[in-house]
């Protein structure tokens, strides 16, 4: 089986460590792309890059910045949406994707998603969220709770509550929310104020595995600590990618846990932050005073 314990880097490779490893990423790419439905494991795609599977783990994980388990399940994740989009079962999406069955496919949109496959089949339709608008350190917080933890974080000023909240709930059409402030205000004392008692708080990311994947590299950051788009864009992929980075950093639906106000522009400028560039800065002068 492919393993996934791997963690993103810290910074980008050498590269003349990339330059080197290219070749054989590319041969495990195309064998990747023409094979991946029959699910190839760590050796088949190691012995396609001519490399020792242990080796090979290495050096795609940190030309890539992810592990080919997760490439290969992010493959698998994306056509079987758009089959489940296009009308397809589940039963057949699994199939048509090379998996053994639905239970495999639950497994891969759990991980991807953190929904099931018909849950995304029926866009939220069966999810009952709860929301509500809370006070936080940064003005008014408006939070949106999934059965399976935290699922947004906005900030808003003076009356903008609902149009804050139409802005989330438009991410589940058909999915059903109940309006509970005072269940907000306990979700948003366990991001602002935690106790000892709370334990790990529970995130329910919804989004493409590219953007999950941008995200994962946002949590990286260290509080106190800044980078530029291109910076998260080497990590992931390759600094070119510094546009597709920035509207995935926009998309970021969990404000301050999924620190996207810790990115600046390349000249170290405050910009492109949804909910304003004031809060941005008083974000950051947050941190640096308690780091």
């Amino acid at each position: 089986m492919l393993s996934d314990t791997l963690p993103l880097p810290d910074a980008p490779a050498d590269l003349n460590e990339r330059a080197r490893d290219y070749p054989r990423i590319i041969a495990a790419l195309a064998h990747l792309d023409a094979n991946w439905r029959d699910q190839p494991d760590l050796a088949e795609l190691a012995g396609a890059a001519g490399l020792s599977p242990h080796h090979f783990q290495r050096v795609f994980t940190r030309w890539t910045g992810a592990s080919p388990k997760r490439m290969l399940s992010a493959l698998t994740h994306a056509t079987a949406r758009r089959l489940l989009t296009d009308g397809a079962s589940v039963l057949d999406a699994a199939y048509e994707t090379g998996l053994s069955g639905p239970s495999r496919l639950h497994d891969v949109f759990i991980a991807e998603e953190a929904v099931t496959p018909g849950e995304a089949k029926r866009a939220g339709e069966g999810l009952s969220f709860t929301w509500g608008a809370a006070p936080t350190p940064f003005g008014t917080g408006v939070l949106l709770v999934a059965p399976r933890g935290l699922s947004a974080l906005a900030f808003v000023d003076g009356d903008g509550v609902d149009a804050a909240f139409d802005d989330l709930a438009a991410r589940y059409p058909a999915a059903s929310f109940a309006r509970d402030d005072a269940e907000a205000a306990r979700w948003s004392d366990r991001v602002f104020a935690p106790s000892r008692d709370d334990g790990p708080l529970p995130l329910a990311l919804y989004g493409t595995p590219w953007r999950r994947q941008v995200w994962r590299a946002l949590l990286a950051i260290p509080p106190g600590r800044t980078v530029s788009y291109r910076d998260i864009a080497a990590r992931v992929c390759t600094p070119k990618a510094s546009r597709a980075v920035g509207a995935a950093v926009g998309a970021n639906p969990i404000s301050w846990l999924i620190p996207c106000h810790r990115v600046l522009s390349s000249d170290g400028r405050l910009t492109g932050y949804h909910w304003g560039v004031e809060r941005k800065r008083a974000m950051l002068a947050y941190e640096a005073a308690r780091r």
